[in-house]
């Protein structure tokens, strides 16, 4: 089977297990969904799992305006040349109605623009870089997860109790990294105005030389490091820097780590004390997560990952919005995501009408060692709107429509 077909016939498979049926394609509403599936399985698998959840909860209880939700899926490559292509075959093809889903920044903003150019209503359910909502924002382009910029601001207090005034950096080379990085620096010289970089280490995604990474920031001499690493290079870094004693006494800011999808392959590595955004599944106890937990347990058996949530609450933010909206016309329904109010598993959030930035949040906590198994500890919830600069603010970086 080549690429191609292998690529149609994976599509039509998840087409099938998110609502589609031979016959359905006049009567139901069409997501046209694109990811990273093959390059980044361990967010992405759980991400299917919880749109799969959200479309038969929605599709059970009726649908949205008397009709079905059906998702239809392609996979971009990891490529933003690729993804394009696979929008422009999802919209002109497949005839969907709106665009969602991307995981790397880079592909966020490839798609974003294409939602533009095209007049498409376009939800970005995963990449962080700020670009997308502000300095390349545009009226087609919503955001669920919280930004780089947000993301960075819950850590800051930790940062800035720790004492340490000369940080090295280390993040993936393409654009989620070097936002996360350049965010840092901005709200470190805020926070902290006489700390200092001492060194920048930033690895091509996927391709990190871990020792040589760990050898040039321990030569730089920091008393504190920020990273934005995940995924396999995040899990080799960990490895060699608790080998070479990196960490010890170390305070370390990370971004993500918390993230079961990342945090669960370090295993007995995990290392202690590091102050993390994440997701503690295991520790939520609010009703609306309860309740997801629950269905996502009896539905898979299997916990959820923050993925199983970003793909659920990307399913319920289209229906909530089409359903306010009254229908699927692009206009109507740009107007409706402008304050519009979803219940995801983690609370209400809001979309702000400013910069079409979800107020979706995230826990951040002190990473900690149970079992031989990494987990969150004394982890709070820091909500979206309590870290976003303020509308007049954010609507001040974005370009005029």
């Amino acid at each position: 089977m080549n690429g191609r077909i292998g690529q149609l016939a994976a599509a039509a498979v998840l087409a099938t297990a998110l609502g589609a049926g031979p016959a359905a394609a006049q009567d139901t509403i069409r997501i046209g969904e694109l990811n990273s599936y093959k390059a980044i399985p361990a967010f992405l698998e759980p991400y299917q799992k919880g749109m799969e959840l959200a479309v038969a909860e929605v599709n059970e209880a009726g649908g949205v305006l008397g009709r079905k939700l059906e998702v239809i899926t392609r996979d971009d490559g990891a490529n933003p040349g690729d993804a394009v292509r696979a929008a422009e075959e999802l919209t002109t093809r497949e005839g969907v109605h709106v665009l969602a889903g991307t995981f790397l920044s880079n592909i966020g903003l490839a798609v974003s623009e294409y939602a533009k150019q095209r007049k498409v209503f376009f939800l970005a359910s995963e990449p962080l870089t700020d670009k997308l909502t502000w300095d390349n924002g545009n009226r087609y382009t919503f955001r669920l997860r919280p930004s780089t910029y947000m993301q960075v601001a819950m850590l800051m207090d930790a940062v800035e109790a720790s004492g340490a005034k000369r940080w090295a950096l280390v993040y993936p080379n393409y654009e989620y990294g070097t936002s996360a990085a350049e965010t840092f620096k901005a709200l470190l010289k805020e926070r902290v105005p006489d700390a200092e970089i001492v060194t920048e280490q930033a690895p091509p995604l996927r391709g990190i030389d871990a020792g040589a990474v760990v050898q040039a920031i321990a030569d730089s001499a920091p008393d504190g490091i920020f990273n934005a690493l995940f995924a396999g290079d995040l899990s080799q870094f960990v490895r060699e820097g608790q080998t070479r004693g990196l960490f010890d006494e170390m305070p370390v800011a990370s971004l993500l780590t918390g993230e079961p999808e990342y945090l669960d392959p370090l295993g007995a590595d995990t290392p202690t004390g590091w102050v993390v955004t994440g997701y503690p599944w295991y520790g939520i106890e609010t009703p609306a997560h309860d309740a997801f937990l629950t269905a996502y347990k009896d539905r898979f058996d299997t916990y959820p990952r923050l993925g199983s949530v970003v793909g659920y609450s990307t399913i319920k933010s289209i229906a909530a919005g089409i359903e306010k909206a009254g229908s699927t016309d692009t206009d109507a329904l740009i107007a409706a995501f402008e304050g519009l109010e979803v219940e995801t598993p983690f609370g209400e959030i809001t979309y702000r009408p400013s910069d079409h930035q979800s107020t979706m949040g995230a826990y951040v906590g002190n990473l900690d060692l149970v079992d031989g198994t990494g987990r969150m500890a004394d982890f709070t919830y820091v909500a979206g709107e309590d870290v976003l600069p303020s509308p007049e603010d954010a609507a001040a970086r974005r370009p005029a429509d």
